[in-house]
């Protein structure tokens, strides 16, 4: 039985899109008793890669946490694998605000001690006993009430970009650190103010209602279904978006519009933006906001240093962050002092700019074509790339793309190349060639060729 995945995300890309086929971004969770996480696990793997469902999925004793994308087609027998277990049954699926086909590019499944790490010890209070779910029309409402106090529990990178007008945003990197620092913020508040909440897709609220009924909080809402329910709701019912800004989401898509404002800046320039991006330097990953122009400059960088890095030989690069300690210390969200207009804590409830309408953002097929393999460097003052041929053969006279965030796609003729070091007609899986490229290239960049 195959219960991993066998493809790269590279080659599932191109599946997709040879597909032809559009896909939906959705996400759902269930707290349940499930007593054997790992057998559930392979189960949920075995029907979900048949119906050639992608995405992020979390399982414990607790219940499932997932976001996902599968088919339009497979929509109804998708769920019917879900119908199989009664904790399921009639579970709502939060479908994206906007769909990509690329959102999700692998299926993972993984068991953990908990599908949201709060850092509570579930034994000391009633996890069921949770706050009133309110639609989008009774939300909006309670926030009208001066004896509201709203709450977005969510992460510093997230709240940054979209929040509901008015909104406390704690300034945190995980989930778990919220709990504490508002219910000591809020003590005095238990008995005579309302307490609403909201996150993205709702998973969060439901524990922590639960956490802060426990802790004497007498009258405590939250948003059914999260922002993602709350931008379809108000879409349908024609309501006022109390919502400002773009949602941010934990899939390649990194944030879906629900208002056309933008809250944000870019945190190189402070050009008003929300589009984010990670570091293109492999020991960095630092998420941050990078507008267009700062992207072309910096080649996806957060800082010069990082665009230094990204143009040393590979074995330099590995050498730099071999021994470095992983997690959030390198891979951080959004902290660096780097990034002169990062804001974090009281955020604006005004608009700093509007964005430009988009038709679709789908990935659309333009051609068709097989990855070959990867850049490893480009030498400048001869405009010569070399790359490592990783999948099939490359032949003279073929058609070949370049392709990369910040290269954008490059078609040429291949007239003449260099394998291992002598000229050749034909390279293979695990030859490195060398051809002219009359543009520079960087190192994320991808070659395929081009089969049509």
């Amino acid at each position: 039985m195959q219960l991993y995945n066998t493809l790269s995300a590279e080659e599932r890309a191109i599946m997709i899109d040879d597909a032809g086929k559009q896909r939906l971004t959705l996400s759902f969770y269930a707290y349940a008793k499930i007593q054997d996480p790992k057998k559930f696990r392979d189960d949920l793997f075995l029907a979900w890669n048949a119906l050639d469902a992608l995405g992020r999925i979390y399982v414990a004793n607790e219940g499932i946490n997932a976001q996902m994308s599968i088919p339009e087609e497979n929509l109804e027998a998708f769920r019917a694998t879900l119908e199989v277990y009664d904790f399921m049954k009639g579970i709502r699926l939060n479908e994206a605000v906007e769909h990509d086909d690329h959102s999700f590019l692998k299926l993972t499944i993984k068991v953990r001690d908990k599908i949201v790490a709060d850092g509570l010890n579930d034994e000391t209070f009633d996890v069921t006993d949770i706050g009133v779910h309110l639609k989008a029309k009774e939300f909006n409402e309670i926030l009208d009430d001066p004896n509201t106090i709203v709450v977005d529990f969510r992460n510093h990178y997230e709240s940054e970009v979209g929040h509901f007008k008015g909104a406390i945003t704690p300034d945190v990197e995980t989930f778990r650190e919220s709990l504490p620092i508002i219910n000591d913020q809020l003590q005095n508040h238990k008995e005579d103010k309302n307490l609403v909440m909201y996150c993205t897709g709702g998973i969060r609220c439901e524990k922590a209602s639960a956490y802060f009924k426990h802790q004497g909080f007498k009258n405590v809402f939250q948003l059914e279904g999260g922002i993602i329910n709350y931008a379809k709701q108000i879409e349908a019912e024609g309501l006022e978006s109390k919502f400002i800004g773009k949602n941010f989401v934990f899939d390649n898509r990194l944030g879906e519009r629900i208002t056309d404002d933008i809250i944000s800046q870019c945190h190189q320039c402070g050009k008003p933006c929300d589009n984010h991006t990670n570091c293109e330097n492999d020991g960095c990953h630092l998420l941050f906001i990078q507008c267009d122009e700062c992207k072309a400059a910096m080649e996806n960088c957060c800082s010069t240093e990082c665009l230094e890095v990204i143009h040393m030989p590979l074995v330099d690069q590995v050498r730099l962050r071999t021994g470095k300690q992983v997690g959030n210390k390198v891979f951080r969200k959004g902290k660096s002092d780097s990034l002169k207009f990062k804001h974090s804590g009281e955020l604006p409830n005004t608009a700093l700019g509007t964005t430009e309408k988009t038709v679709d953002i789908r990935q659309k097929i333009k051609v068709k074509k097989v990855l070959l393999g990867k850049a490893e460097h480009y030498y400048v003052k001869a405009q010569v790339g070399l790359f490592t041929i990783e999948n099939h053969e490359l032949n003279w006279g073929d058609t070949i793309l370049i392709s990369g965030p910040t290269t954008g796609n490059k078609e040429l003729i291949l007239e003449k190349m260099i394998v291992n070091e002598a000229e050749a007609t034909t390279a293979k899986i695990g030859d490195r060639v060398t051809f002219e490229v009359p543009f520079r290239i960087r190192l994320s960049d991808k070659l395929y060729k081009i089969v049509n």
